[in-house]
């Protein structure tokens, strides 16, 4: 090294970026939210032992479900709007506060003796219209919290805890119900009062600043259908959302026939469950590392692949430890999709759009759950859980093939790029399929 190399001066080393782990508001997002779900799942799950434990009829069991997915299918476009229009932390304070006036009013209603129909309902109706809003609140306001290169591990984690309270939220709420009846419901009360805490403690807007809104309630929830209508990427991935939640509900209704029809218990169904949990877990977790390595079109449509190669072989066995294994693949494929998916509509739709936008995938997903719930019985009655289950996977190899034929797919890129050399992001393909310039993304 010569002297004048040695005296040369040496240009800072930029500050290292903050980790995930340690982005304090979003940890306090994250966590609270956690709970909040962990709650909502066991209150869900204790709903129908109230009823039967309590004496009622099957009938009154099935309308307290009934009223607690209603919101899915009623509340759902016009809570997109809400989170849109008014300041995203009140909104998601105001879920948590009714949720938990709502569940503690059932768990006082348990506690004094009696058993009220038209309450419960109307609780779990609350219930779950907050739980639905929250979570849009809380989705549209991750991407104001982390730097835009953690958007993919962010909503990553999220989707890895969604799966992990889903399979830990049901033996809490059946364990805690084996306790004392009144156990579930306080729970719930007492794990929307932690979300809000953690809420008040959160230092950043949860969106960015815009100008108050006065327009009448249709006309912003028909910007946001016509905004995904817009998109190509959008429309297609509608489709396949609402094709696949219906299929998968004639697939679980099938999977319940087939562990009673050769001799399993409850139990059984409960343990295939928990390793589809750990498996949705693993997909979830994974998503940030394909996502950097595959385009968006290659895992979409491996995935409807997957699904198809996996869904086949439940037609033909009964052996608990096999649907386990099945199950846990094609949990792993759609927890990975969903943070693909997610990734990619959080990233390309606009700030104020974000609630609404959301709320139409939601409300296709949603829809289709309903409907894949009437279809599954009617096809189960007329063919079969074998002839059933080939269906299905007939059914989701016309989707793949859809799928790899669709220039709005099939041109999708990667959906997370490497960050620049001055730690911003680079530009994203447009949300019809179109590298930045307008041109087709060459991937």
């Amino acid at each position: 090294m010569s002297l004048l190399e040695a005296e040369a001066p040496r240009t800072p080393a930029a500050p290292a970026a903050e980790p995930l782990r340690r982005n304090r508001d979003f940890l306090l997002l994250w966590i609270g939210a956690g709970v909040s779900m962990l709650g909502l799942r066991a209150g869900t799950v204790a709903y129908p032992l109230l009823v039967v434990w309590q004496g009622g009829s099957p009938v009154a069991a099935g309308l307290v479900g009934f009223a607690g997915v209603l919101p899915q299918l009623l509340v759902q476009l016009p809570a997109g709007v809400a989170v849109d229009r008014w300041d995203r932390r009140r909104v998601m304070i105001a879920c948590d506060l009714a949720g938990a006036l709502a569940m503690g009013s059932v768990a006082a209603m348990v506690l004094a003796g009696g058993l009220w129909l038209p309450l419960l309902m109307a609780a779990a109706f609350v219930e779950g219209s907050a739980a639905l809003m929250y979570r849009l609140a809380e989705r549209a306001a991750v991407r104001n919290l982390v730097r835009p290169d953690q958007l993919s591990a962010a909503l990553g984690q999220n989707e890895a805890r969604g799966q992990a309270a889903g399979l830990l939220g049901g033996p809490a709420g059946s364990g805690l119900f084996t306790l004392a009846g009144w156990l579930p419901f306080g729970f719930t009360a007492l794990a929307h009062l932690a979300a809000l805490g953690t809420l008040l403690f959160i230092r950043q807007d949860l969106q960015e600043a815009r100008p108050a809104v006065t327009r009448r309630l249709r006309t912003e929830v028909a910007e946001g259908l016509g905004w995904v209508w817009e998109q190509r990427f959008m429309r297609a991935a509608v489709v396949l959302i609402a094709g696949s939640n219906l299929l998968f509900q004639v697939l679980s209704l099938a999977l319940v026939l087939i562990v009673r029809e050769h001799g399993g218990s409850p139990a059984t169904i409960g343990l295939i469950g928990t390793v589809a949990g750990i498996g949705g877990v693993a997909g979830a977790l994974s998503g940030p590392w394909f996502m950097k390595r595959l385009p968006m079109s290659v895992i979409v449509c491996g995935t409807l692949t997957v699904w198809t190669l996996l869904v086949l072989p439940v037609a033909f066995t009964a052996r608990p430890v096999l649907l386990g294994a099945l199950w846990a693949g094609l949990s792993f494929a759609g927890a990975l999709v969903n943070v693909v998916a997610g990734v990619h509509q959080v990233r390309v739709t606009p700030d104020a759009l974000q609630g609404r936008v959301t709320s139409v995938f939601a409300l296709a997903g949603s829809g289709m759950n309903a409907a894949g719930a009437l279809a599954g019985g009617f096809l189960l009655a007329a063919w079969g859980t074998g002839h059933t289950v080939v269906g299905v996977a007939a059914a989701m190899a016309v989707m793949a093939v859809g799928a790899l034929l669709s220039p709005a797919i099939r041109t999708s890129g990667r959906v997370a790029a490497a960050p620049g050399p001055d730690g911003t992001e680079p530009a994203a393909p447009r949300p019809d399929g179109t590298g930045p310039d307008g041109t087709a993304d060459p991937e």
